[in-house]
């Protein structure tokens, strides 16, 4: 039972689950582009055409290596911080409609869901900064950029499961460190964490499918920063634009270098409609 229960512990899962769900998402969106081609940004030809920099083998090598450093980081924190997690006891509460005293469980519940919903989005916030800042440097620095970040800019027509091949520097300070900061200032549980991260690793690989306008697809209706947005800045003209990720735009909107040409998308509606 005790091996058990670290094997199903909230950090082990917290690690492990966002991984998982990367590759999850990732073959979904490879089949939805098999199903119904028409909503890539472009075809399959020409995505291979413009990505002749770097092989998708090394690709999922760069990611999986990626995701191995992630995991060990993950680790490390989870341990260092060592946070109690009450989620146990809410747990409880919604599945009993009591707590242990026997009351009613319905405002301890709500309460429990306030607390994360602000947690998200003080996380989401927060990575935003973070990424977007260090992005932005990384692009400006011009050592940086040639030695680390342009590993990254191989891909001038992203897909789902590339998004993150980066160089194993900048996946530690941009990602990892990104995640970490997240997870410190927002205050929120390993339990938490699990949800929160693997939200985030959703909101990534779309961001990279080269797939859009998909009908009520929630993150191209309720975020501005959506895959087209992203494969903007993945090409030569946009490389000064679009820096933030994986959520919001205002950094971009605040400092001037949100980049997203009218015509462009007007010309993305005309193609998806004539095939």
């Amino acid at each position: 039972m005790g091996f058990m229960r670290i094997v199903a512990s909230d950090e082990v899962l917290g690690t492990f689950i966002p991984i998982i769900v990367y590759w999850l998402y990732a073959a979904l969106i490879v089949s939805m582009e098999k199903s119904f081609p028409k909503y890539k940004i472009r075809s399959a030809e020409e995505q291979d055409k413009r990505n002749h920099l770097v092989s998708k083998g090394t690709v999922i090598k760069g990611v999986v290596l990626q995701q191995v450093l992630q995991a060990l980081t993950a680790t490390l924190l989870y341990i260092l911080t060592n946070r109690d997690d009450d989620a146990a006891a809410s747990m409880t509460t919604s599945t009993t409609g009591q707590n242990d005293d026997g009351d009613d469980g319905i405002g301890p519940m709500i309460m429990m869901l306030a607390t994360t919903m602000v947690q998200f989005l003080i996380a989401m916030v927060v990575m935003d900064t973070w990424q977007y800042f260090v992005h932005r440097y990384m692009h400006e620095n011009k050592f940086l950029y040639k030695h680390i970040h342009s590993q990254h800019h191989r891909l001038v027509a992203p897909y789902a499961y590339a998004a993150l091949y980066n160089h194993p520097l900048e996946g530690l300070l941009v990602d990892t460190m990104g995640g970490a900061v997240s997870f410190l200032l927002s205050g929120m549980s390993p339990r938490t964490s699990i949800f929160f991260f693997s939200f985030a690793t959703i909101k990534a690989v779309d961001d990279h499918s080269g797939v859009c306008n998909f009908p009520w697809h929630p993150f191209h209706v309720l975020f501005r920063n959506n895959s087209l947005y992203h494969d903007v800045h993945h090409q030569l003209s946009g490389t000064k634009f679009n820096f933030s990720q994986p959520f919001f735009v205002f950094w971009d909107r605040i400092l001037g270098t949100y980049h997203m040409p009218s015509s462009a998308e007007d010309e993305l509606n005309k193609e998806a409609k004539s095939k």
